[in-house]
């Protein structure tokens, strides 16, 4: 919400400074219960929790001999690890526990902790629990068999492997969670297997949880939490957290992904298939629960079904999360300027594999943008300047037709039209820019490559504000020195008021990423360049 003002308050600013531009010119260039089968829902509706359904217990088959159940009195917990993240399983609901991110720390500091996407808690907070319905209803805390027998599964790149967790509830329903990783990534997939190996028809439907704990110190912020995101169809959703609390929210088969999001970094589940009928997301308490709901089942003695899932928990990178899923890189969302903003990503990080530093790869990606927009700037400057020398006579038109309005704008259009002079010549050239400067700021406001990023001396992190306000302050200099070289016809008043922009700019630029303030900096000068060669006698 907060960006989402900001946006909004930098078009408004915009918006003035063109006005401003094209009225006063200057003189030189200027967003149930559990029926017998569910039906599947395509859409989203919003809905209160559902209670779940009564048992349905069937006839027993006596042809097929019963199992008995899993009771296992110790817990144990599996760490499995590769070079980019731990994490910590535990047999207790075969959930997991702990994700850590090798490659990313809290802070630049170098005691600093590890970025945990995942973190231990009460029983209710872990994630990826399984429960269910009717006969399908089991703990999110029953204690599951693990199929290694050591405490640790260590990957090397290239590497696959799998670990597997069992049980069986007293009406012989087998469940089992496999989970197989690689050596190359922060994804692994999840098998869940459900068999009935009991002697009566089970029916029902499992629900995965995907679990984040919520208070409202995580909003906000570089790297905090923002909240649940969902891909439905082709279009990104994000969930208020203060809504979830008063009803859930469910989003049906259409569904492509779902999970949490925070700045810079993302955790999700991508059901494979037909493996999820609906998706409800609610607030309980202190917890965030994305609950995967598999379709309704009914399984004979010996039958069994497979419901298969995709894990990522790792950076918000558009490069890692396409080498995923392509959809996934969709939870980089950026909204209305995405087909802007994506390309100028690709053109950052180009330039960074050549001069290893994303302050330098910023000014050289804004004099780019700066070089392909010359000519329309070029334009408007000398359009801007051609209203200007007509100034003189405007100003005889209006005292001569001042009480005689309809004469006036006649006499001026009349005049334009002789002079071959276009009035919005000097500010559409400026709008169509502004879609670009827009899909920069996405670009430099949520791009994790920057997060930690060095410039030089005292800036040592690119996604924060400048630390000293310097930058900020120079932009704001620099605009000021715009303005100055760009003289109007406004009266007194109106320049004052004008010349408040810079004033205001400054104190907004104060606390934006310094990357982002870069980018205005570096914009500045090259437009006081140009305005000098326009200005420059012939």
């Amino acid at each position: 919400m907060e960006n989402k003002n900001t946006l909004i308050a930098l078009t408004l600013m915009l918006v003035v400074w063109i006005a401003f531009s094209f009225i006063f010119p200057s003189r030189t260039p200027v967003p149930e219960n559990n029926p017998s089968v569910v039906e599947k829902s395509s859409g989203d509706e919003k809905v209160q929790t559902p209670s779940a359904a009564e048992s349905v217990v069937d006839q027993p088959v006596s042809q097929i001999s019963p199992v008995a159940a899993t009771v296992i009195d110790e817990v144990r917990e599996i760490t499995v690890e590769n070079d980019f993240f731990t994490a910590v399983f535990s047999s207790s609901g075969a959930s997991l526990k702990s994700f850590v991110l090798k490659q990313f720390k809290q802070t630049k500091e170098a005691d600093s902790g590890l970025v945990s996407l995942v973190s231990a808690g009460p029983e209710r907070t872990t994630t990826l629990r399984l429960e269910g319905t009717e006969n399908f209803r089991v703990s999110g805390q029953n204690n599951y068999t693990v199929d290694i027998p050591g405490a640790s599964l260590t990957l090397a790149p290239g590497e696959s492997r799998s670990l597997t967790f069992s049980f069986t509830d007293v009406n012989g329903l087998e469940l089992k969670k496999i989970f197989t990783f690689n050596g190359d990534g922060y994804d692994f997939s999840l098998q869940v297997n459900a068999r009935n190996r009991g002697l009566q028809v089970l029916r029902g439907n499992l629900v995965l949880n995907l679990v984040e704990p919520w208070d409202d110190s995580r909003k906000g912020g570089s790297g905090s939490f923002t909240g649940p995101v969902s891909l439905v169809g082709d279009k990104i959703k994000t969930e208020d957290v203060d809504d979830l609390a008063k009803e859930a929210k469910i989003y049906g088969s259409d569904l492509i992904f779902s999970g949490f999001e925070t700045t810079y970094f993302l955790s999700a589940l991508i059901p494979q298939g037909d493996a999820v009928e609906k998706v409800q997301i609610a607030k309980r308490g202190d917890v965030l629960e994305n609950q995967f709901n598999t379709p309704y089942t009914s399984l004979n003695p010996g039958d069994e079904v497979n419901f298969g899932f995709l894990a990522y928990y790792g950076p918000r990178d558009i490069d890692i999360l396409n080498t995923v899923d392509p959809r996934l890189s969709q939870a980089v969302d950026f909204g209305f300027f995405g087909l802007i903003a994506r390309p100028l990503t690709q053109v950052l990080k180009f330039f960074y594999t050549y001069v290893g530093n994303y302050g330098v790869a910023i000014i050289l990606l804004t004099v780019i943008i700066k070089l392909l927009f010359w000519p329309l700037t070029q334009k408007s400057y000398q359009s801007m300047k051609s209203m200007q020398k007509l100034q003189p006579e405007m100003a005889k038109i209006r005292e001569k037709f001042k009480n005689d309005k309809e004469r006036l704008n006649r006499e001026i259009m009349t005049l334009y039209k002789e002079k071959k002079v276009n009035p919005l010549g000097g500010c559409l050239p400026m709008v169509i820019q502004i879609p670009v400067f827009f899909a920069l700021y996405k670009v430099l406001l949520h791009n994790i490559d920057l997060r930690h990023a060095p410039f030089f001396l005292w800036i040592t992190d690119l996604s924060v504000k400048d630390p000293f306000y310097i930058t900020p302050l120079i932009m704001g200099a620099t605009m000021f020195i715009q303005q100055k070289m760009t003289p109007t016809s406004m009266d007194p008043k109106q320049a004052k008021l004008f010349m408040l922009m810079p004033v205001v700019f400054t104190f907004m630029f104060l606390n934006f990423p310094a990357g982002l303030v870069l980018y205005w900096l570096v914009n500045n000068l090259l437009t006081i360049l140009q305005q000098y060669r326009i200005n420059r006698p012939a």
